[in-house]
This record gives C-alpha cells, sequence and structure tokens, in this order.
C-alpha cells in the first residue's frame, strides 16, 4: 500500500508597492537641485563637521542647522559590498559594488553604486569619482554612479547659499519589495477551499478557537492546528470603515466600505468588502453572505442576507 502525497504547498511571486510622494525642507531641496546642477552640498554640523547627504538637524544636538557647504565629487571608499546579481531598477543593470564613499571636504559616506570590472578592481580606500548621468531631474540617481579615478582630490568644503532656479520642492519616493510567497500548509488548504467556495479554518485543541484564514498554529496556546472546520458561509458585520480614496489599479467606485466579518463558526473575524446595500446602511451586527463572481477564486464582497441584525452579545469578543 503507497501513502498518499501530501498537497502541493502553494508558491507565487508577490510585489508589494508603495509609492508616496513627500515635500523637501530647504536642506533637502538645495541638495536634490544641487544635484541636478552638478553641484554636491552637504551641512555643517554644530561641531563643524560635514554631512554628506545632508540632514536638517544636528543628530548630536538635535538643533535645525542650515550652514550648506559644496563638497568634491572626488572622495574615497570606505567600506564596499560586491553586487553580482543587479536587481530591476538597481543604478547599473551589469554586476557592480556597493560602496560608502567619503567625498572630498565631506566627514560621514554616501551610499552609492561603484562601476567596477569585478570584487578584485575594488578596494578600500580607493579613490573614485561622480559619473554624472546623462538627464539630471533633481534626485539621487542623477548620480549615475562613481567610478575608479586617478586624479586630484577637490578640497575642502565650500559655503554655498543653497539658492538655485527652479528648485525642486517634492519627490515621489517608491517602495517596492518582490520576491515569492509561499502561504504554508494551513492557508494553502484555505486558498484551495476557496477555490471550492468553502471556507476553512482550523481549530485549536487546546482553547478551541478556529482560526480563519487559519494560521497552523495558535498564537495564543502556541500548538499546532491542524483540525480542519468548514465555517459559514453568512457571517457578521463586527466592525467597519467607510473608504473615501480610491486605490490605484482597484476598480471600485468610492466610497465603499471594509468590514470585519466573522463567520458563523469562526473564532475571529476577517476582512471583506460589502456591497449590495449603500455604504451608509453599513453597521455592527449586519449579516452578510459571500458573491462570487464566475470562476472566482475567492469572494468577491459580502452582502445582506435579509436576515435581522446579530445581537451585540453574540460577536462583541470578535470586534
Amino acid at each position: 500500500m503507497t501513502a498518499a502525497s501530501p498537497p502541493e504547498v502553494l508558491r507565487a511571486p508577490l510585489v508589494v508597492e508603495f509609492p508616496f510622494t513627500r515635500s523637501l525642507g530647504p536642506v533637502q531641496s538645495a541638495f536634490l537641485t544641487g544635484l541636478r546642477e552638478g553641484v554636491v552640498l552637504g551641512v555643517k554640523t554644530s561641531d563643524g563637521k560635514v554631512m554628506v547627504p545632508p540632514v536638517e538637524y544636528d543628530p548630536v544636538t538635535a538643533e535645525e542647522i542650515r550652514e550648506l557647504v559644496e563638497v568634491g565629487a572626488t572622495g574615497t571608499v570606505t567600506t564596499w559590498a560586491w553586487n553580482d546579481r543587479p536587481r530591476p531598477q538597481q543604478p547599473l543593470d551589469t554586476p557592480f559594488a556597493w560602496v560608502l564613499v567619503k567625498l572630498d571636504g565631506a566627514d560621514t559616506a554616501l551610499l552609492h553604486a561603484l562601476d567596477a570590472p569585478g570584487p578584485d578592481a575594488v578596494r578600500t580606500g580607493m579613490r573614485v569619482r561622480v559619473r554624472w548621468a546623462a538627464e539630471r531631474t533633481g534626485a539621487i540617481t542623477d548620480i549615475a554612479c562613481f567610478e575608479p579615478y586617478e586624479g586630484p582630490g577637490g578640497g575642502g568644503p565650500v559655503p554655498h547659499d543653497g539658492d538655485f532656479t527652479d528648485a525642486v520642492t517634492g519627490i515621489v519616493a517608491e517602495a517596492r519589495l518582490d520576491y515569492v510567497y509561499s502561504p504554508g500548509r494551513a492557508q494553502t488548504a484555505y486558498i484551495n477551499a476557496l477555490s471550492e467556495r468553502r471556507t476553512v479554518g482550523e481549530r485549536c485543541p487546546s482553547c478551541h478557537k478556529v482560526y480563519v484564514p487559519p494560521r497552523g498554529a495558535c498564537p495564543t496556546c502556541g500548538v499546532a492546528t491542524t483540525d480542519q472546520v468548514e465555517v459559514g458561509p453568512a457571517g457578521t458585520v463586527t466592525t467597519y470603515c467607510i473608504v473615501n480614496i480610491k486605490a490605484k489599479n482597484l476598480d471600485i467606485e468610492v466610497p465603499y466600505v471594509y468590514a470585519h466579518i466573522a463567520l458563523d463558526g469562526a473564532g475571529l473575524a476577517l476582512h471583506g468588502r460589502i456591497g449590495g446595500i449603500p455604504y451608509d446602511q453599513v453597521r455592527m451586527g449586519l449579516r452578510v453572505e459571500p458573491v462570487w463572481t464566475e470562476g472566482g477564486r475567492h469572494p468577491d464582497h459580502y452582502r445582506p442576507t435579509g436576515e435581522p441584525d446579530a445581537d451585540y452579545d453574540a460577536y462583541k469578543e470578535l470586534i
């Protein structure tokens, strides 16, 4: 007799991306505008040290600092690490070194890429210079990278007023993390059940709470959960929020309601969108059921069942 093979655990690429717009203070504005103009600026701290990149508050005294100075576009590598597999949107698409460079006239080091033929060509203490980007917009990428340099140094810091025409006053900071995600045994079973329009949780053998989605272990008792329990499909809105800002790439008109829903038989609430009812009529205790789209692998949203609202005492422990 042959033992049955365990179910395949799911794996899929996942991208977490959060671009946001931030305004710049006078020091950061001068620094980025200076890069656009081919000038590297630092700031003097209360003890006379020059920080590059500049900050607006002294790291020792926390006092506001505004005394800008221009430093050289040449410098010295203080430490480095070789990157043999560049990722998308990194400074170079061929292997390169990440380096900390103390520019001539600065007392702190700037992190950037060094274009070198291989790790044997990089060393602490080597001299480098800025390679400016062909097109500059007022961002750290205006420094395309550093490159090896054997010429004269850039001298000491020179006072600078930080005044530029058409100064950069804001930037879009793009945070992105892409990786392969595996939900594990418990959530793989949960996802596979959803494709069959069933919601499955797991019961803790100690406290008997049913976790949906399951986590493979009880976070309260610290024991494994393997006893599968089908819950729902109906549930109760325990709390909710009204969303008034439209998310990028999400084809849902605002305002809409996103709620915590305690499915019947579950020991905690899951998240879901409420539809089929005006947003201002959603309420705690509302009884709802899932709505599936053709071919959908999870509920598109939840709608009212038409049942009377649940009594508060029936769901108060799940809020």
